[in-house]
């Protein structure tokens, strides 16, 4: 990735400075710049620190997650990657099963999956960017911004609580496009503008979960900060947050990355079949962001902090939207709200070509629970729930204080 090696050539850049230079300057000068020397290497040991509790605390509770997720690997097929933690603070973190199942390669710390529609939250969070930076507002319609826009009462605040009623743009992708390399947002926007496909409902009026909705909210990021989806979220949140691993990928249209994953499905019970991009795999802002559960507990901790956005917009995305009868929706800005259960639950699931991904958030309990995997594995919701339970009766921080 640019962006990885961008950091190596600057810090290697001050290494060969320091090597040439050393020699010819003062006693003054060697001081400073060993003072300079320090100071990076303290800040980058302050970004790369996770947040945790000592080993020594996590012990029982670890054990016990290790031992579900060894049988959760060796049963059901998963191969992925977990992250659990409490209070904003890591308690258990582990990878099992294959990268690469034909090459029996492992996966690690630097194994990138395909957050599928669990980046709907960084489009989210873009757009609530823009918001505070007064570059737009959420009642907005999109036609302010797109004047061929066919959707003409459309808003912001329908596209991010999905009671827009928009078409899926699947169906455009898959039986209009005509071209060898797939469309980017663009091009899809075009199409939706000369296509004219007609809407499920008129907007506001009910909920309906639409990747479309999310697409263009992308696209607006694009058009309203006159950059790149790809850039813009590497700008303004992948790397404040020191999230070095995560990135936007374009199927055909950039680079793959070097521990970037593919999606797999299972071929008569034994056999692991590669799945590979399609048409719709260029279009981002709905599904293609990759990262590792490392990234996205920083990511988590940032957003929880305010360090993304501010707690009162951060409040609004994590409450249920509504329709212009006043009905709830289960859905906030980027992340599905449930609080019929005992505690009120945050969270997003995600699913595309192979990848099985969930970032789920219990707000009484405060435990997280960030699972990637990438065999196109069935039971999340089941294993977030086992993953809660041995947490809340293994891990008592009362008794650790």
């Amino acid at each position: 990735m640019v962006f990885k090696n961008s950091k190596i050539i600057k810090y290697f850049a001050l290494f060969i400075f320091l090597i040439f230079n050393i020699n010819g300057v003062s006693t003054s000068n060697s001081v400073k710049l060993n003072y300079i020397k320090k100071e990076i290497e303290t800040k980058k040991e302050k970004k790369l620190s996770t947040p945790k509790y000592p080993a020594e605390l996590t012990i029982e509770v670890s054990n016990k997650l290790d031992s579900v997720f060894k049988r959760f690997n060796k049963r059901h097929d998963f191969h992925g990657s977990v992250l659990v933690a409490k209070n904003g603070k890591l308690i258990f973190s582990n990878h099992y099963g294959y990268a690469n199942f034909s090459k029996k390669l492992k996966l690690d710390n630097n194994s990138t999956f395909q957050l599928a529609s669990v980046s709907k939250q960084f489009t989210a969070a873009s757009i609530l960017i823009l918001f505070e930076r007064g570059l737009l507002k959420l009642d907005d319609k999109v036609s302010k911004y797109y004047p061929d826009f066919p959707y003409e009462e459309v808003t912001i605040r329908h596209l991010l609580n999905h009671t827009s009623g928009l078409p899926q743009y699947f169906w455009l992708a898959e039986h209009e496009w005509k071209k060898d390399i797939p469309p980017v947002n663009s091009e899809m926007m075009d199409m939706i503008s000369e296509y004219k496909v007609l809407r499920y409902f008129k907007p506001g009026s009910r909920f309906d979960y639409s990747n479309t909705g999310y697409f263009v909210l992308a696209s607006l990021v694009e058009k309203i900060s006159n950059k790149s989806y790809k850039d813009f979220v590497e700008k303004n949140i992948f790397t404040p947050l020191d999230m070095n691993n995560t990135y936007v990928y374009r199927f055909k249209q950039d680079e793959i990355d070097e521990n970037q994953l593919y999606g797999y499905r299972l071929y008569k019970g034994w056999r692991h079949i590669k799945i590979t991009g399609t048409v719709n795999d260029a279009i981002t802002g709905d599904k293609n962001v990759y990262s590792t559960v490392d990234d996205l507990f920083k990511w988590i901790n940032g957003l929880n902090s305010g360090k993304i956005i501010s707690k009162n917009i951060l409040n609004q995305m994590y409450s249920k939207g509504e329709t212009k009868y006043g009905k709830k929706v289960p859905y906030g800005f980027g992340f599905r709200i449930n609080d019929k259960e005992a505690e009120k639950v945050i969270y997003h699931y995600g699913k595309w070509n192979g990848f099985s991904t969930s970032i789920k958030q219990y707000t009484d309990s405060d435990i997280t629970i960030i699972t990637l995997e990438h065999s196109n594995y069935r039971s999340m919701n089941h294993l977030n729930e086992t993953v809660k339970n041995i947490v809340i009766e293994n891990f008592n921080e009362k008794e650790i204080l």
